[in-house]
């Protein structure tokens, strides 16, 4: 049976931005470039302040995004490197719709997240997606444990060890929060937001990967068997409409089209050997084409 991810995705799945993360890592460079124009730009008008939202500044539900993960050059570029391996692979696996999907919830979590917190508290915590990219590595490892990766770039070391790594971070930035020497004074308001932002973002994780346990990602030679049609695709000398009727995709199987049904969603089989398309339900249960 269809989860709520598989519903949410064969109907909303027309939308999804695809390369979404190369348009994250645009706006990180754009943020990161204001920094050194105006310094102070980003936390007077753009940043996550719920006090501010609530007044009517609501673009700052979105804007807050733009926050670099550092000031630092090196360090930036090491960063958006990483994240835009990770957001490619992720979307290679998930689809764009799903990828789609965890990276927003995830905003939308830390957008409600400091809302509630300034509601309760009458405190403003400033808060950004720092943790929500650091959780992305959580669903990489997730889905290749074995992986290996060059830490330091000498020293190699599989996904799955670094994951752990990542988790004992974020447990540490929860924990900090509540010690006394953090949580008190000017300081412990950043701590508190820290430690709130781990908790969403981890919460997120597991929100998602329990709903997609069951779907494995495609191996490196079906990605790039995929990648490759879809360029035989960009460049085929045919028209658009290649069906009869004017339909777009149509199912190897059962032969309906999205003029059949528009919330049909159609993919190309990389297990096949040939160009065979079909539908959401016969995608899974079709006898392989050898």
């Amino acid at each position: 049976m269809n989860n709520w991810l598989d519903k949410l995705e064969r109907k909303f799945s027309r939308y999804a931005i695809p390369n979404l993360i190369t348009y994250i890592i645009i706006l990180y460079a754009a943020g990161f470039a204001l920094e050194l124009i105006n310094p102070t730009f980003y936390s007077q008008f753009l940043s996550l302040d719920a006090s501010k939202i609530l007044q009517g500044q609501i673009w700052r539900i979105v804007t807050f995004i733009i926050q670099p993960p550092s000031d630092s050059l090196i360090f930036i570029a090491f960063a958006l490197y990483l994240y835009y391996m990770i957001g490619k692979q992720l979307e290679a696996a998930w689809g764009a719709f799903r990828f789609n999907l965890y990276f927003f919830s995830g905003m939308l979590f830390i957008v409600l997240g400091a809302i509630l917190a300034y509601l309760l508290t009458g405190t403003v915590l400033p808060m950004d997606t720092w943790y929500l990219n650091l959780s992305l590595f959580f669903a990489f490892a997730a889905l290749y444990p074995d992986i290996q990766l060059l830490l330091f770039f000498v020293i190699p070391i599989k996904i799955k060890w670094l994951a752990i790594l990542d988790g004992l971070y974020f447990i540490y930035a929860i924990v900090q929060a509540f010690l006394p020497a953090y949580g008190g004074g000017v300081f412990g308001i950043y701590y508190k937001a820290n430690a709130l932002a781990a908790f969403i973002s981890i919460l997120n994780f597991i929100i998602f990967f329990l709903s997609s346990r069951n779907m494995k990602p495609y191996t490196p030679g079906q990605m790039k068997r995929k990648n490759d049609f879809k360029r035989k695709m960009r460049h085929a000398e045919r028209p658009v409409n290649s069906y009869a009727n004017g339909a777009k995709h149509r199912c190897a199987v059962c032969g309906r089209t999205e003029l059949d049904d528009p919330n049909l969603e159609f993919r190309y089989c990389s297990k096949c050997n040939g160009n065979y398309e079909y539908c959401q339900d016969h995608l899974f249960t079709h006898t392989h084409v050898k």
